[in-house]
């Protein structure tokens, strides 16, 4: 049996939802093949989205017009805003999820995608033709060939034009992306016990990675893990601290409704020694240590294991107790991720006096798994060596549903552009949808995958951002909804919604700007708050610059500013005007520091702008280091912007390179 589409997506984990969503969105007749439908978006780990730095990702991608945002605020359990005693560049929002419902609600919307086609079964291996069967494209014996026949072709002329499954089922396709997670040739350990899978009682994808690296692009292996989940029942809660959420629920979707779901509390909970020692007795059986197990982990996300050989001084470690959904009380041990032995792990966990009767589901484990050296990657996500391939998720060597979800919004919106190339009606002219460092974190982890690339998991912090107060969670729609509407993907209410809210947030800045507040109507208020009375009058703006005054503590007692905010967002949902109050008050209160990172950003545009794809040619280059020539070669950057961030590319290999364009 064989089938045509513009694309085809290989996995539906976060990266394949999203990018089979955008691609068929934006017109592409798209197909999404999985093992499982009923897996479709699986949270293979913690039920939760969001975080650090990853919470800025899923507004950027809901601002985009992606799915993540709208799923997860419709399967929220429980919504917090983290760092909120720090600055408004660090918020970040999480949400505790219901794991069903997650599934079933993106199950929902690709159902319901025009152009988006769902398909049950495992890719065994790509199809390619080079240029010399280019040529020959009239002939009805055009000559598709798998594997390393292609290998045998022209590399840089390689081009992938589908796929074959197991079922011996073909599909033709214009572009094809791979995002096929954890499962390629999928290793899981427990102990010394070793079990092919790409997820707990889920079989490994075998053969596609033969398949894919017989091209000649690099691969490697990574190692996660996760936990081992909890029967509630078992649990003595009276021993636990209760984590609520954030009293005013908040949401990632700038276009959700109110959450109906019970929201529920989280738990903390902590070891001991006796439960470290108990751990540390099991470490001749740990994959980790033993040397089953070869290669490296996420660092941001050890093992429990990884924490005690760490840090053997620390007596106790904090672990966070989480709920799986409304209807079933499976619980998730954040903080517990193991590989030992299962004995090891439940004997442990019963040192812990509220887990004294503990009875869980199933331990924790490891799995080893293939990805892809991103350097390979174009911006696009499609890959330099074989054409209309693109890869998205921890195949590039990420960890996490949201990075995973970013790459995959941005290569099927890039896949869905090239398979529009020649169509009469090319999306974006034609050219690739990128975002720069200072426009969004996608931008900034995508250039660092292409650029960089990586020798562990990839997390995302804000640390990794250099503007990070320009990429703040508040204002990701400011920021590209205008963007992906230009493109056609962020749909028209989105773009209107977002314009009125800009509106509204720039009419509450000029009413601050504008409005004199006189010392007899706040100086109680301001003597209350620990802060310095006003001896004349003073512009509600300057006063809100002051780190002790924020809306929520000055609003009850300013009559007219209650008026404003009720004529400028007169039939506001109470959640719309916290998030404009928001931003207009980070707005006024950081325009210094927001002003002086735009002119960062804008010097560093510049070396963007310079276009260096094909005028070097590197191992040539003796007014540069060896290692700069080196690594440039491998890389082969776009921009002198692009060159800059390259490990062992200096700032004087860059003046020289200047030097040498201006010649």
């Amino acid at each position: 049996m064989e089938f045509t589409y513009d694309v085809v997506v290989v996995g539906a984990g976060h990266a394949g939802c999203e990018a089979a969503v955008a691609a068929a969105n934006l017109g592409a007749k798209t197909c999404l093949i999985t093992m499982d439908m009923n897996k479709i978006a699986q949270m293979s780990c913690n039920p939760a989205v969001g975080g650090i730095a990853k919470g800025q990702i899923v507004r950027e991608i809901d601002a985009l017009g992606g799915q993540m945002g709208i799923v997860t605020d419709r399967a929220s359990i429980q919504f917090r805003m983290l760092n909120r005693s720090k600055g408004p560049a660090m918020w970040s929002p999480r949400a505790q999820c219901d794991r069903e419902k997650f599934i079933w609600t993106w199950r929902s919307i690709l159902d319901n995608t025009k152009n988006l086609s769902i398909w049950q079964d495992q890719v065994r291996n790509l199809i390619y033709e080079t240029a010399e069967n280019q040529e020959g494209n009239a002939s009805e014996n055009q000559d598709f060939f798998v594997g390393k026949k292609s290998a045998e072709k022209s590399e840089s002329a390689q081009k992938v034009v589908g796929v074959c499954t197991f079922t011996e089922t073909v599909f033709h396709a214009k572009c094809v992306i791979i995002t096929a997670g954890t499962f390629l040739n999928g290793l899981m350990h427990i102990g010394r016990t070793k079990l092919p899978g790409g997820r707990c009682a889920e079989p490994a994808s075998l053969m596609l990675t033969e398949s894919i690296t017989s091209t000649g692009i690099r691969q490697g292996r990574m190692k996660t893990g996760t936990p081992v989940r909890i029967d509630k029942r078992s649990v003595d809660f009276s021993l636990m601290e209760e984590q609520p959420g954030d009293e005013i629920g908040g949401g990632f979707s700038y276009m959700s409704e109110e959450n109906s779901l019970k929201q529920l509390p989280c738990w903390i909970v902590y070891t001991n020694e006796e439960v470290h020692e108990m751990l540390r007795s099991g470490f001749d059986d740990s994959p980790l240590y033993n040397g089953q197990i070869q290669s490296i982990g996420p660092r941001y996300c050890p093992s429990i294991e990884t924490k005690l050989h760490t840090f053997p001084d620390k007596q106790q470690h904090m672990l966070f107790l989480e709920p799986e959904g409304t209807d079933t009380n499976e619980m998730y041990l954040n903080g517990f991720s193991s590989s030992l032995p299962i004995d090891v792990q439940i004997n442990a966990l019963k040192k812990i006096p509220a887990f004294r009767n503990l009875k869980v589901y199933r331990p924790g484990y490891a799995i080893e798994y293939d990805y892809f050296d991103p350097t390979q990657l174009k911006h696009s996500l499609e890959s330099k060596i074989v054409e209309n391939l693109f890869f998205a998720g921890q195949v590039n060597g990420t960890t996490g549903y949201e990075e995973a979800a970013g790459q995959g919004l941005m290569a099927g919106i890039n896949a869905a552009i090239k398979s529009s190339k020649g169509s009469g009606h090319e999306l974006n002219g034609g050219e690739p949808f990128v975002l720069s460092r200072n426009e969004a974190y996608i931008g900034v982890l995508i250039d660092d995958l292409v650029t960089k690339g990586v020798d562990e998991p990839y997390r995302m912090f804000t640390s990794r951002a250099e503007y990070r107060i320009l990429l703040r969670q508040d204002d990701a729609d400011m920021r590209l909804t205008a963007k992906s509407h230009e493109l056609g993907l962020a749909t028209q209410e989105r773009f209107e919604r977002t314009e009125e809210k800009r509106k509204e947030i720039e009419q509450l800045i000029e009413f601050c700007n504008t409005f004199s507040l006189k010392p007899a109507l706040i100086n109680d208020v301001l003597e209350s708050l620990g802060t310095t009375p006003l001896s004349q009058g003073l512009k509600l703006s300057d006063l809100l610059g002051r780190p002790q005054i924020n809306f929520d503590n000055i609003l009850p007692h300013i009559k007219p500013l209650q008026k404003a905010i009720e004529s400028i967002m007169p039939n506001a949902t109470d959640r719309h005007k916290k998030e404009v109050i928001e931003a207009a008050e980070i707005r006024i209160k950081y325009a210094g520091y927001i002003s002086r990172e735009q002119q960062a950003a804008e010097k560093m545009i510049r070396l963007e702008n310079i276009k260096i794809a094909g005028k070097f040619d590197y191992p040539t280059l003796s007014q540069i280091s060896i290692e700069a020539r080196q690594k440039l070669q491998a890389i082969q950057p776009v921009t002198l912007g692009q060159a800059s961030r390259i490990p062992g590319v200096s700032p004087s290999d860059i003046n020289i390179m200047l030097v040498l364009l201006g010649r």
